[in-house]
């Protein structure tokens, strides 16, 4: 019989272990010393502990090293402002939306470092995994150890498939004991058939979801490993110029049908950002799990914590346990300070949801009580009550640079305490033209009130079959079926609107263009992490227009520099084209 445990549940004590987590923060980390495995590796909590390792790195490195923000500040969605000085930062959030970083720029050094920690990580621990010969002695069975070590290959893949959408010409890590000094870096083609062969020998031994039960949330799956394959090869021809929209509508396909698990699209657009801990929610493929006590970086400050405006948190949401937020990441803008939509066809993510205005996402987020919300953004007024001397007064959200109450727009600039419906006389509307009552703000995962047990539980879906079923129509509509395309694409959506709505596509797919498919990547992965990677495959990152952005000189911008600090480790290391 199969064990299984809870990976949220085990607690990593070694001191190794707490070296290697504490790494997720110092990036600079230099090792000192090392434990051989045979040595530590003397009973099964040994090898679990040793097995997770990688896992709590991972989770940091969907925001650590500012990779949240190289993907999303760099795209047509969201933006880091200069709120009247605040985020100024020195221009490095500007450089993010203009596409004018440098190789001295943090975050270009920092998410190399990020992935490649990660790498290292999960090849020490898959090595220690080869290195067992009597693994029944250890209390693990044999179809445990496989399992093991096909989920640390799927893992280090996924590590290895963010590098190579970051930068490119990357390093190919296959073993790390023994090792003093980094390597060569491969073709994107090497680093392609690489991460191919990886995820598809892992897949033969990796569990289905239905065995592990409710300890599925942190576990790669035979689905996750197909899931990344079909990332892979929808990308296939940005990295390689090889086409394989045919392979990964295969995949998707099967991972659709059950080839690889049972799973089912969620009736509620909500459902797969609440609750997957110990319940592992039907479209969730792969999740990080989180807590308020122990690890919870999606809730984090380098990504959706700060997506919200000063007190919205404590006041709004009665969230007190981490004290106010920072409005760090805010929708781009889709109107001009007079409330005249923009020409252009990309950004303007607000207007893309009202667009179908029935969407229910486009309610004001709001705390509905016993773990329940609705609505997906925060706009306008943000009203609460506050208690003065022993009575209760309605009061609204205010900023950090004046008393006066907040209205938050689909707009940028100084309106101040202007208030809404009233033109302003500053017309200008830019990166470094902002106040606190500039852009929307998106609550994708709950922000529950501080008396509510669920608060800050909600696992991080990296996967979704969401994901999957769009793969999927993206390839047919390529391929010219646009009715296929249709039928996948309204079967996501017919959650977001009412029964018998008039939003979803017709039949035909008649509705369906280039820029409505990106659209509707956009709308329903907004904020997820991904959408730089989707523009640039639909040809429109560097050559676009959106707002307060002009097209690039050049496609060099699609791929980001290697940082200074990285360089300066590894001499072998040759610069990306154009830096």
């Amino acid at each position: 019989m199969k064990k299984y445990f809870n990976i949220k549940n085990i607690k990593i004590t070694s001191v190794i272990a707490l070296a290697i987590f504490s790494g997720c923060t110092k990036l600079d980390e230099e090792v000192y010393d090392k434990i051989d495995a045979g040595a530590f590796l003397q009973r099964r909590d040994d090898v679990i502990r040793d097995f997770l390792r990688p896992f709590e790195h991972a989770y940091w490195s969907i925001q650590g090293g500012d990779v949240f923000a190289a993907n999303e500040d760099t795209s047509d969605e969201f933006g880091t402002y200069n709120r009247q000085g605040d985020w100024q930062d020195g221009g490095y959030y500007q450089r993010m939306h203009y596409h004018t970083w440098t190789a001295e720029d943090g975050f270009t050094s920092n998410a190399w470092i990020s992935f490649y920690q990660g790498i290292v990580l999960a090849t020490n621990s898959l090595q220690d995994m080869e290195s067992i010969t009597d693994p029944e002695k250890l209390n693990v069975t044999p179809v445990e150890l496989a399992d093991f070590k096909a989920e640390l290959r799927t893992l280090r893949a996924w590590f290895h498939l963010r590098a190579l959408d970051f930068y490119r010409n990357i390093e190919i890590i296959r073993t790390v004991k023994n090792e003093t000094q980094g390597g060569l870096q491969a073709t994107p083609q090497e680093a392609f058939d690489f991460i191919e062969s990886e995820l598809k020998a892992s897949i033969p031994d990796l569990p289905l979801r239905a065995s592990l039960g409710n300890n599925s949330i942190g576990r790669w799956t035979q689905a996750g490993a197909a899931s990344l394959l079909a990332r892979l090869y929808l990308n296939s021809k940005v990295y390689t110029g090889v086409d394989k929209f045919a392979e990964c509508a295969a995949i998707s396909q099967d991972i659709i049908d059950g080839k690889y698990g049972a799973y089912a699209l969620d009736t509620r657009w909500d459902a797969p950002f609440d609750y997957t801990n110990n319940q592992p929610n039907s479209e969730v493929i792969y999740g990080f799990p989180s807590s308020l006590t122990r690890t919870h970086w999606q809730y984090d400050s380098g990504m959706y914590f700060w997506g919200m405006t000063y007190d919205a948190a404590p006041l709004y949401c009665g969230f007190t346990d981490f004290g106010k937020s920072n409005p760090k990441f805010a929708l781009q803008p889709g109107r001009d300070v007079d409330s005249v939509e923009y020409a252009f066809q990309l950004g303007k993510p607000f207007v893309k949801f009202q667009k179908y205005p029935d969407d229910v996402r486009l309610k004001l987020y709001k705390n509905l009580g016993n773990s329940k919300r609705e609505g997906m953004f925060l706009y306008g007024y943000l009203p609460f009550q506050r208690s003065v001397n022993g009575s209760t007064v309605a009061d609204t959200v205010r900023g950090n640079k004046g008393p006066y109450a907040l209205f938050i727009r689909d707009q940028v600039g100084m309106f101040l305490d202007t208030k809404p419906g009233k033109q302003i006389t500053d017309k200008t509307s830019n990166m470094n033209h902002a106040d606190h009552n500039s852009g929307v703000f998106m609550v994708k995962y709950p922000v529950y009130p501080t008396s509510d047990a669920n608060r800050i539980t909600s696992a991080y879906a990296e996967i979704r079959l969401s994901e999957v079923y769009y793969m999927l129509a993206e390839c047919k509509y390529r391929a010219g079926d646009k009715a296929g395309a249709a039928v996948l694409l309204n079967a996501v959506r017919r959650r977001n609107y009412p029964e018998g709505s008039t939003s979803l596509y017709r039949p035909d797919g008649g509705q369906l263009t280039d820029q409505e498919v990106l659209d509707e990547w956009g709308r329903e992965f907004l904020g997820e992490n991904r959408r730089r990677t989707d523009l640039i495959r639909w040809g429109v990152f560097s050559s676009g227009v959106w707002w307060d952005k002009q097209a690039d000189a050049d496609k060099h911008t699609e791929i980001f520099p290697i940082g200074r600090k990285v360089l300066n480790v590894n001499p072998q290391l040759k610069q990306n084209p154009g830096y």
